[in-house]
């Protein structure tokens, strides 16, 4: 499996865990002092995510991806991904299209996400 397809499948996995709020696989693939920046300009850490999936506080209705571009730049790579997105986060609704950024860096456990950013497109 080459890289790209390795960390298409993890980003696969990602989107299934987000869409089902599946914490045991969110916490394996988000590294522990992950960083993300919300389309709000809130910087999200790991367990801010985690809690917000473990308390309802974000439903997913609706999750569709489009990958835009993959760069491999040794043990890390960077994604570009377009969601149309459906849901609500603390009761307000989520609507639209959002381009995320996400990078992944390669563990001794195995490809996890370290930073990411998502604006509305």
């Amino acid at each position: 499996m080459t890289i790209r397809a390795a960390i298409l499948k993890r980003e696969d996995e990602l989107l299934e865990a987000i869409k089902s709020s599946d914490i045991v696989n969110l916490d394996k693939l988000l590294h522990d002092d992950l960083l993300f920046i919300s389309p709000g300009g809130q910087a999200v850490t790991k367990q801010m995510d985690l809690d917000a999936h473990r308390s309802g506080a974000m439903i997913v209705e609706a999750l569709k991806p489009t990958v835009e571009q993959v760069n491999i730049i040794e043990n890390t790579a960077v994604v570009v991904i377009v969601y149309e997105t459906k849901g609500s986060m603390m009761g307000v609704p989520v609507e639209g299209s959002f381009r995320y950024i996400r990078i992944w860096k390669l563990f001794y456990n195995g490809w996890q996400v370290i930073a990411g950013s998502c604006v509305q497109i």
